[in-house]
């Protein structure tokens, strides 16, 4: 089949519409070609659109103004040292998506995509601080490395603001503060950010406005400068197969058009971004078992479509048994954003599998903290492990997206959601945990506590446990005893805000054969790949800013522009 053959045909085809899709529009459109985004689903922004929304940017320009040291080298000798350390005498395993030579090259490529979406208007910051996840290692960055997206009205976008995935953070605050507003208790800063974040709200209402935050603010921007620029979207458009002329050569995709298939030529190239198998429960038993598609944070399209005709075509795969993976609760009637737990972190509380022996830090990063509770779950029960609590947290911190000593729905305890008990011993076996396990895993807790220093598993030595943690509680921020009836739990699941495996791709983001060839015209980013991280997450927004930049540097190649910026 040839180019000429097609029923349409553009310059460029982007597959999916979530983080790195637009960017890779605004590439292209900047070099004068024509660029058409097919979505499957009813709304843009993929699960972007619905996530925190930041990218972990190394050596960034915001950085530089802010006087704090970084380069690519540092970055580099940092991303070496997660991705490729070694656990307890284990390797964290071949992944075949990441090396050197991308690392660096995302490096390089992430500073270049971020210089390029300002110079088109759109609106970052720096988040004031927000530590590397494993910021002691060589190279790590304790005020962090990561920039958002400014808040952003969405009534700008006219007759398009109905097509914006909705984001599940309602409130006026940039994604950093709502971080903060949890200690509302504890903190007259957190008091300060929440009267900022109503009074925000109060004049947005009063203006006429509609302010978002996070991934909706992002790609809310992301939308407004595509349209502007000539960039095609189109929902509703599932994209079936990849189609390839007689030498194997990606030439186009067969969609649909009014329920019809119809073939889209693409002179260029195509670029996959349609997700992962988040939502997709046969993969998930394949690849990632005792895991849940209810336990999701993805978009409804997160199905897997890609990785499938990726198989098809031959292309090489990798890390599909990894997610990204977010410590997770089910509240009834509660919404989704309800069920992230980073509360987890918090003074007066700690993590047991049902057997009720303690068997991680329940601090650090999210995607680490569900590969040990998978890992755990291999030789004791622990999908899902209980959150034991007392009176003390229920009274000072937030849980599943309700105030501090807010009396909390009836439901909750009677479905079974949260135990409580007015001793260790009753709430083990409300839990049906052996009472005398858990009674010596409190005492043992407790002693840690009190002396700040938790000599399992270091939980709250780290910047980020302290980020995480209470910064108004000592010695420890992370550490607090639990011993203050009435004690409650809650199971907590290994949640995900989406895979983290797929087609392994080369530094020009082209995906490759299984013999390691790259196939012509075809290009991926986002969760549709195996991630350059390998199997690690070192930091916030080690998927946005990746998918991104990939998605930057693929519009480059496939326009012929290239190594430098745009």
């Amino acid at each position: 089949m040839h180019v000429a053959q097609m029923d349409e045909t553009h310059d460029f085809v982007v597959v999916g519409s979530g983080g790195g899709s637009m960017c890779a529009g605004l590439v292209m459109r900047k070099a004068g070609k024509s660029v058409l985004v097919l979505e499957k689903t009813d709304l843009l922004g993929g699960s972007t659109a619905k996530a925190g929304g930041v990218m972990w940017i190394p050596a960034n320009r915001f950085m530089a103004e802010a006087g704090i040291k970084d380069s690519v080298e540092e970055a580099e000798t940092y991303l070496n040292a997660v991705v490729e350390a070694q656990d307890g005498g284990a390797q964290w395993g071949e992944a075949p998506g990441t090396s050197r030579e991308r690392r660096r090259t995302y490096i390089v490529e992430a500073n270049r995509m971020l210089d390029f979406l300002i110079g088109q208007g759109i609106r970052f910051a720096r988040n004031p601080w927000w530590p590397d996840y494993y910021s002691s290692r060589p190279g790590g960055n304790a005020p962090g490395r990561t920039v958002s997206a400014d808040l952003f009205d969405i009534n700008e976008l006219g007759e398009w603001k109905h097509k914006l995935r909705p984001n599940a953070f309602q409130m006026a605050a940039p994604i950093a503060d709502a971080l903060l507003l949890p200690l509302i208790k504890v903190s007259w800063k957190a008091r300060f950010k929440a009267a900022k974040v109503v009074l925000r709200g109060a004049l947005a209402k009063l203006t006429g406005k509609h302010i978002v935050t996070a991934g909706a603010a992002l790609q809310g921007r992301m939308l407004q400068a595509a349209v502007r620029e000539g960039v095609e979207l189109r929902t509703h458009s599932p994209v079936r197969r990849v189609i390839q002329d007689d030498s194997g050569a990606v030439i186009g995709v067969e969609t649909e058009k009014e329920g019809k298939p119809w073939r889209v030529g693409a002179r260029l190239g195509v670029l996959l971004n349609a997700g992962g198998f988040a939502r997709n429960q046969d993969m998930r038993d394949r690849y990632i078992p005792h895991t849940r598609c209810e336990w999701s944070h993805t978009a409804p399209g997160d199905t897997g479509d890609m990785h499938r005709e990726m198989m098809r075509i031959g292309a090489w795969m990798g890390q599909m048994e990894e997610l990204v993976g977010n410590q997770m609760t089910l509240p009834p009637g509660y919404p989704e954003s309800a069920g992230v737990q980073p509360q987890i972190t918090k003074p007066h509380s700690f993590l047991v599998d049902q057997t009720g022996t303690r068997y991680m830090n329940e601090g650090g990063s999210y995607m680490e903290f569900c590969q040990r509770q998978l890992a755990r779950h291999k030789v004791a029960p622990a999908v899902p492990s209980w959150w034991i609590v007392d009176q003390r947290f229920m009274s000072t911190y937030m849980i599943a997206g309700t105030m501090p000593g807010s009396k909390k729905p009836e439901e909750w305890f009677t479905s079974g959601y949260m135990k409580r008990a007015d001793s260790i011993e009753e709430l083990a076996e409300a839990c049906g945990i052996p009472p005398e396990a858990l009674k010596a895993t409190t005492e043992r807790f407790n002693g840690f506590a009190r002396s700040g220093v938790d000599e399992d598993f270091g939980r709250g030595d780290s910047a980020y446990d302290q980020f995480l943690g209470d910064f108004t509680h000592g010695p420890n921020a992370s550490l607090g005893t639990v011993e203050q009836a009435p004690f409650y739990a809650v199971q907590v699941v290994p949640g995900d805000v989406g895979t983290f495996g797929g087609v392994v791709t080369d530094c020009e983001a082209r995906v490759l054969r299984e013999d390691g060839t790259p196939i012509p015209g075809l290009y991926a980013t986002g969760t549709t790949t195996a991630a350059v991280m390998g199997r690690t997450y070192p930091g916030a927004g080690c998927s946005i800013g990746p998918s991104f930049t990939w998605g930057f540097v693929a519009a480059k190649h496939a326009a012929g522009l290239g190594n430098a910026g745009v």
